[in-house]
């Protein structure tokens, strides 16, 4: 299994090698130049969009809560498929139009004179949430580790999280990219191969997976009775506003916007389509198939360490039933759920921190040289606070990226929902969109969300949208702008 694992890692340094070389200016470093095809953005935009989230958060959640979990499986795949039908081929043609390299950068294009202030707010808010998430994706990579190699977590998250930051700082988007297509067929491969494999051997032991699913109960958690949840109405809600938060994730939103054309947008979504389903269908089922096992007493002795943390039940199954070739195969497609996402929040991190802070604050011209110079350090830098944050914080995979995923989706979801279909959008409204989101996902995670049963998720985006919405009938543009055709 070592040895598998070490050649996945030699392949990947081989890829970061070639594709480095390609990488040549700022504009390729923070948007690829234009250089990348779309089935590679495609696949890209899923690796990084599912993240140990998937393969260690959502496995997790299905085994704590059932088939209740259920609804956050389908609100995700719902806002996935929003994203890639409604929003990506506009937001190819708005990039073509403005030439921006960044989310924040769109804003700017249509309302002049804003780019120093959207720019520093934008990347404040990436800034803070992003960091978050970086640390959830490092805290995944030490658990991986310390369950397939028995490597102390703390050396797990120094392995991780090094080789992400290292392989970013070195070739920028155009490396990320290259690393995530490669990234994005193993992930999938280990959520197809494993529920079949465990399928077949629940079957084997008389345990019958399909009657367990029937006879479940898809509005009541099964931890109900250990942990604070809603359930009925608002259990399906709080799940299903997963999906606001697509449509403002800027390591995303960066994969539309690096497209080359709109034809090369519309055969990439056929592939992120397929992707997506068989990803979160073989997800899913590695929780719901893991919950049956470990009650048969299928999975010995590992099963007192799932029930201290659940989302540890993907890594265990995959050590426990299949053979070690097998088992490093898809222990390396878990390991690459993580860097891919850590390594995308990292290019949004540094390059959103250069281009929309720095350039503003400064108020300089900055030679190409030196702007990718400190596009690298930053990288690093950042990488290094997401480690000290992994180590220190407690909070569970699932609970970071929820808590990073509601700020993020808030902030920008409803300004560049607004952006594309509503031409009375003002910079009153983005404003008002960027403050109210993130505020209100600060304050609802940590005073409200068990006082009224409503996830963050859910209640910050509806506040951001509708802010958005009155700020932009009560101060108005006086000045109309011309969208490109289509948007």
């Amino acid at each position: 299994m070592i040895i598998v694992f070490v050649a996945y890692l030699v392949i990947l340094i081989g890829i970061v090698a070639y594709s480095a070389r390609r990488s040549k200016t700022n504009n390729d470093f923070v948007l690829g130049g234009k250089k990348i095809s779309g089935f590679s953005l495609a696949l890209s935009e899923r690796a990084t969009g599912e993240s140990a989230w998937l393969l260690l958060g959502l496995t997790g959640h299905a085994y704590a809560e059932g088939m209740a979990s259920l609804w956050v499986a389908l609100g995700c795949v719902s806002g996935i498929l929003f994203l890639w039908i409604f929003l990506a081929e506009p937001l190819q043609k708005l990039t073509d139009k403005t030439g921006a390299l960044t989310v924040p950068s769109l804003f700017s294009a249509k309302f002049k004179g804003t780019q120093r202030s959207f720019g520093i707010l934008s990347s404040l808010i990436i800034i803070f949430f992003f960091v978050l998430y970086i640390a959830a994706q490092f805290s995944g990579a030490g658990k991986i580790f310390n369950d397939t190699f028995k490597i102390d977590p703390f050396w797990g998250m120094v392995i991780g999280s090094a080789l992400v930051t290292l392989y970013t700082m070195l070739g920028g988007f155009i490396t990320v990219v290259a690393t995530d297509a490669f990234q994005a067929v193993l992930m999938v491969v280990t959520c197809v191969v494993l529920p079949i494999i465990a399928l077949g051997i629940a079957a084997a032991n008389n345990i019958h997976v399909a009657e367990a699913i029937s006879q479940a109960n898809y509005l009541v958690p099964r931890n109900i009775d250990s942990v604070k949840q809603a359930t009925g109405g608002l259990l399906v809600l709080n799940g299903l506003s997963w999906a606001f938060g697509y449509t403002g994730q800027p390591q995303l939103l960066t994969r539309m916007m690096a497209m080359r054309s709109q034809k090369e947008t519309q055969q990439s979504r056929v592939l992120a389509i397929i992707w997506t389903l068989l990803a979160y269908v073989g997800a899913f089922m590695i929780g719901i198939i893991g919950y049956q096992l470990v009650q048969n007493g299928i999975l010995g002795d590992a099963a007192a360490s799932v029930a201290a943390d659940s989302e540890k039940i993907m890594p265990i199954m995959v050590m426990t039933l299949l053979n070690p070739i097998l088992a490093g195969i898809l222990l390396s497609g878990a390991v690459s759920a993580m860097m891919s996402t850590a390594s995308s929040q990292l290019m949004v991190v540094s390059s959103s921190m250069t281009e929309d802070f720095y350039l503003h604050i400064t108020k300089k011209q900055i030679e190409e040289r030196r702007m990718l110079f400190l596009n690298k350090i930053l990288t690093l830098a950042v990488g290094l606070v997401g480690f000290v944050l992994a180590i220190t914080m407690e909070d569970t995979v699932y609970g970071l990226v929820s808590y990073a995923w509601s700020g993020i989706g808030a902030s920008f979801g409803p300004a560049i929902v607004l952006l594309i279909f509503w031409k009375k959008l003002s910079r009153a409204g983005v404003f008002a969109s960027l403050i109210t989101g993130t505020l209100s996902a600060v304050i609802w995670k940590t005073w409200l969300v068990d006082a009224t049963g409503i996830s963050e998720r859910l209640a910050s985006y509806l506040l951001a949208f509708s802010m958005a919405v009155l700020f932009s009938f009560i101060f108005p543009e006086k000045e109309k702008w011309s969208e490109p055709k289509g948007i």
